[in-house]
């Protein structure tokens, strides 16, 4: 299973989040299948490819709950088709 999760980077007390998809199995800080976007937290920047989220969504991966906050904020469930909503 696959799902979309934060991946910390940056240095000591300045975290800095790729927004990754990547395998259930793998640890915070394992190897991802494909970065879809960017989170800054501090500066509360977003960059998103909504492309590449769209397909992992549709394939069934599943955000985790600060992904989908992020992915909510950012209105790309909207892009969604109507049967698969299921993250609202």
């Amino acid at each position: 299973m696959v799902k979309l999760r934060l991946k910390r980077c940056g240095r000591k007390q300045r975290a800095v989040y790729r927004i990754v998809a990547i395998d259930v199995r793998s640890r915070r800080e394992g190897r991802d299948l494909r970065k879809v976007g960017f989170y800054d937290p501090i500066k509360n920047q977003t960059y998103l490819n909504v492309p590449a989220i769209l397909y992992f969504l549709e394939k069934g991966a599943q955000p985790t709950g600060t992904v989908q906050d992020i992915l909510k904020k950012a209105e790309v469930f909207k892009e969604l088709g109507p049967n698969q909503t299921k993250f609202n």
